[in-house]
């Protein structure tokens, strides 16, 4: 069977920057669950889909090439992804500093979006507030995707989890992920 891996972590932690190399680099499919979680809108980031449709989508995407096929899933899933999760031989947990989380944030959704997410543009307040979001992941006290949620949920997994500082070079990190497969 090929190789399966489930790469976790905070907003702007480079869950999807490792998951885009590290399947390259299995020649496996990889799979981002925001892809999933939302649907295509503009502005974007606005509609969930349903729970079912997210998880009958990123079934067919991992069996797209066939029921010994691998994958990488990158993203959170927390709270709705156990089916999605499931089966992977390897969970990587990715902690990055908030400064470094929100710096990448902010370039990504400036090159994404450009003036629209700048003060008078029709996307300020969404990333205002998706800033302040994921900033909160570090308060032990936050209600949504936090480090602590993060930590009690791992401890409970079967699957070998590899934490990982997101802050190293990619190329460090999908090396350190190859290793722990024994690829």
């Amino acid at each position: 069977m090929a190789a399966r891996v489930y790469i976790t972590g905070a907003a702007g932690s480079g869950t999807s920057s490792l998951g885009r190399a590290l399947a390259e680099h299995l020649g496996v499919p990889h799979l981002d669950t925001d892809d999933f979680f939302w649907a295509p809108t503009d502005p974007p980031y606005t509609e969930r889909r349903p729970v079912e449709e997210r998880l009958a989508l990123i079934a067919a995407a991992q069996l797209a090439e066939g029921p010994e096929g691998g994958w990488v899933l990158s993203g959170s899933a927390d709270g709705w992804g156990e089916m999605a999760i499931n089966g992977a031989g390897l969970i990587v947990f990715l902690v990055t500093p908030m400064p470094v989380r929100l710096a990448r944030i902010r370039r990504r959704e400036g090159e994404k979006f450009g003036d629209r997410i700048r003060p008078g543009g029709d996307l300020f307040h969404n990333h205002s507030e998706f800033l302040k979001w994921a900033a909160a992941y570090d308060d032990p006290y936050f209600r949504g995707r936090s480090l602590q949620r993060h930590r009690e949920w791992l401890a409970g997994r079967s699957e070998p989890v590899l934490e990982l500082s997101g802050a190293q070079p990619v190329a460090d990190l999908v090396k350190s992920c190859l290793a722990r497969l024994g690829a």
